[in-house]
């Protein structure tokens, strides 16, 4: 009789065996799909980006590679809090529209006041009347297929024009933007730290599960060893019984992934969801993926039959374990020590992979770490509490601080997950704001000295034609300097009357500011003697006007401090603004159509506003919220699930323990009690650590971005009661199991 043949015998004939290896398939399962999923999601957003290479996000004009067949701009537009796309083209003269090759998803190239919409977008222009978004594009001759958009839901027009009418950033290409698309970087890093994160408490789970039956499986190993098995037969023996389990949950990982990755794809990302094919995984990654996993559960199996190989007599008694050494201690602050060097230097070597490096170092500490606050808290129980139930803990966790341990492994590193993205998101979120200087609901766009005066005159006769009083303005910008080359620093300014300033710049300036003439206003009273004039930074500059006024006023937002408003008036002979921006004032009710009269001579330049900037942040922050809530979900379901079952492990590898107590007249309150506190008090102190090293993990990753401080939110302390919460919830499982041990004989052990 082979090995597989034995495991399979002692797999139909052993219930709890059986039961064993189900659990452990189940986890093997789960650890399979997650990985799979996570794994595929830079392939997801590289596929994505690919569709929209022609949209020109990732496009970067390097001067023509060949005939300058094509003027093309693209920009982004909105509509009521919506994005978007908008590629303005224009055959260059002498060219067919034959002879451009079209992106997939384009059926037809659009020629002068036509446009090609994606669906999505031509339900909103039949929706809406034409001054509110209609008159921006021209007359809709086609739809974009999906081949051509990054997600179904995605608002695209592709419109033509002639080329005297294309905006001044025109790009002369040879034809639309191709080649290879990249990921995304934050959902590429975010899809390591998620592996990382989660396959951790996934294979605990699957080691809890494989602990279910441990010491019977070890005196059974022992007694056929004794019996004349040799090593390897015993080895091959396990490899045969966790192979078999192991392979069969790597198979049913693989079958579960399609299901997993249809989930994935309702949830959005950058503005929409994905396509099922989006999530397509090589070939070779994944067979490696589906060997690997069932490769390490079967090398961690034969890894921990060393005892019994080596002393059989001993697997089948009792035995003296070695006390746990303190130079464990040292691994946590060894792998904090190359996190922290790999955060240091990888903006100057490009290191992010020995940052995730330490990353997986500092999880991995946990298994060294974790058993020695086990077995530090078990002592600590058996020294002060004299209550039965204390005893019986305590004498547990220093017994076997490894295993006692194993039931909160999974929820410290729930703990570490959710302390760093707490630590990471209350900070990205104080970094919301800022913006150009004028009000929420103004818009504007940005131009030239040429093109400024017909912008605002154009812009003004369709404000007209549609009924509205706003009226468009130029606002120039120059600049007040001190020093020259590398030297020189100054201040922007906005060149525009202070009456324009009063209502459409978030200065917070009153009528009262207006009086007295044209002046110079700004955080602070500057010295005009000191400063001078330039059209640009490092342009020639122009003495002020003797006696020119100077006002000092104190912004509403911080981040104006370093703007000045000049009047018109107030500038010197000789600076003329050579960068303007048209403004227009809007309301709620007719915000839509403004924009819609702005777009016309504005001829695809885009038009933006502060509200819609902040729109864009928390249309990111949203997008960090929604994976960290489904990440933390997710790792607190499978930190509960290991701890559950590592809770009925236990019981199950003391049967006799328990019997021969119960037996002796111990309640089974006093033994679910004990169980209970083996769980809650080592997970306590091991998730405030956790807790501990997530935040300065944290800290660490957020200093790659920027190097202000951190904002610290009493959040914090959420993971550390969940997890404790999460450690009660799983030894829940402790009574039922006790009753079972209480109902059977002590003679079947």
């Amino acid at each position: 009789m082979n090995s597989l043949q034995i495991a399979l015998r002692v797999l139909k004939v052993d219930r709890r065996t059986r039961t064993s290896a189900i659990l452990t398939a189940i986890g093997v399962a789960v650890a399979t799909g997650l990985v799979l999923l996570l794994a595929t999601l830079p392939f997801a957003t590289q596929n994505r980006e690919q569709r929209a290479l022609w949209q020109g996000e990732q496009f970067y004009s390097r001067g023509s590679d060949g005939p300058a067949n094509l003027l093309y701009s693209a920009s982004r537009d909105y509509f009521d809090g919506k994005q978007i796309v908008r590629v303005d083209i224009a055959l260059a003269p002498g060219v067919t529209p034959g002879s451009i090759q079209l992106p997939p998803g384009v059926p037809q190239l659009p020629g002068p006041g036509q446009t090609v919409v994606s669906p999505a977008l031509g339900r909103l222009l039949q929706a809406h009347p034409a001054a509110q978004l209609g008159d921006r594009f021209g007359k809709p001759v086609g739809a974009l297929g999906e081949a051509g958009l990054r997600f179904p839901e995605q608002l695209v027009a592709l419109t033509g024009h002639t080329p005297d009418a294309m905006p001044q950033n025109t790009d002369k290409i040879a034809g639309f933007p191709s080649g290879k698309a990249s990921p995304d970087a934050l959902l590429m890093l975010l899809s390591w730290v998620g592996i990382i994160v989660l396959l951790v408490p996934s294979l605990v789970l699957v080691a809890s599960s494989a602990r279910l039956t441990a010491a019977r499986r070890e005196r059974r190993l022992a007694a056929i060893r004794l019996a004349g098995a040799t090593p390897g037969q015993v080895t091959n023996m396990v490899a045969a019984e966790t192979t078999l389990s192991a392979g069969i949950g790597a198979l049913l990982g693989l079958l579960i992934s399609p299901a997993l990755h249809g989930l994935a794809s309702f949830v959005p990302w950058a503005g929409g969801t994905w396509l099922a094919a989006d999530f397509a995984l090589p070939v070779g990654l994944t067979v490696f993926i589906v060997v690997a996993i069932p490769v390490l559960v079967v090398l961690a199996g034969v890894l921990g039959l060393r005892r019994v190989l080596k002393n059989p007599l001993f697997a089948t008694g009792g035995h003296t374990k070695k006390p746990l050494r303190w130079w464990r201690l040292l691994a946590l602050p060894a792998a904090g020590l190359f996190f922290l060097v790999a955060v240091a230097t990888a903006k100057d070597y490009g290191g992010i992979g020995l940052v995730m490096a330490g990353l997986f170092l500092l999880v991995g500490s946990a298994a060294i770490v974790g058993p020695w606050v086990t077995s530090a808290v078990g002592g600590t129980f058996v020294r002060i509490w004299r209550r039965p139930s204390a005893l019986l803990a305590g004498r547990r966790l220093r017994d076997d601080p490894k295993g006692a341990y194993r039931a909160s492994a999974g929820i410290v590193l729930a703990v570490f997950a959710g302390s760093m993205a707490l630590t990471l998101l209350p900070t990205f979120e104080s970094m919301a704001g800022g913006g150009r200087s004028y009000v929420d609901s103004v818009l504007y766009v940005d131009t030239d000295d040429q093109h400024a005066g017909p912008i605002v005159d154009q812009a003004n006769a369709a404000l007209q034609k549609y009924g509205q009083q706003e009226k468009a303005v130029a606002v120039g910008e120059v600049y007040l300097v001190k020093g020259t080359g590398d030297n020189r620093y100054g201040h922007r300014a906005l060149v525009m009357t202070c009456a324009d300033a009063v209502k459409l710049t978030r200065f917070g300036l009153t009528p009262d500011n207006c009086t007295g003439g044209p002046a110079v206003i700004g955080a602070s009273a500057i010295d005009l003697a000191q400063y001078k004039f330039a059209t640009a930074w490092d342009g020639p500059a122009v003495a002020a006007k003797s006696g020119t006024r100077v006002e000092a006023v104190h912004p509403r937002d911080p981040d104006l401090s370093d703007t000045l408003i000049v009047d018109p008036a107030a500038l010197p002979a000789g600076v003329t603004p050579t960068d303007y921006t048209v403004v227009a004032p809007t309301t709620d009710a007719n915000r839509e159509i403004v924009r819609t009269a702005l777009a016309g001579p504005a001829a695809g330049a885009e038009i933006g506003s502060r509200d819609q900037y902040l729109y864009n942040q928390q249309t990111e922050l949203g997008d960090l919220r929604r994976v960290t809530v489904i990440g933390l979900i997710a790792a607190g379901v499978l930190a509960g699930c290991s701890a559950a079952v590592a809770t009925a492990g236990s019981v199950m590898d003391r049967r006799r323990t328990f019997g021969a107590l119960m037996a002796a007249g111990t309640p089974v309150r006093v033994l679910a009690r004990a169980l209970r506190m083996e769980a809650a008090l080592p997970a306590l102190v091991a998730t405030i650590g956790a807790g501990i090293v997530g935040v300065a993990v944290g800290v660490g990753l957020y200093s790659m971005v920027d190097e202000r401080g951190i904002v610290l939110s009493p959040w914090l302390l959420a993971p550390v009661v969940l997890g404790v919460g999460v450690a009660l919830l799983g030894a829940s499982v402790c009574t039922p199991a006790l009753k079972r041990v209480q109902a059977e004989p002590l003679a079947d052990e």
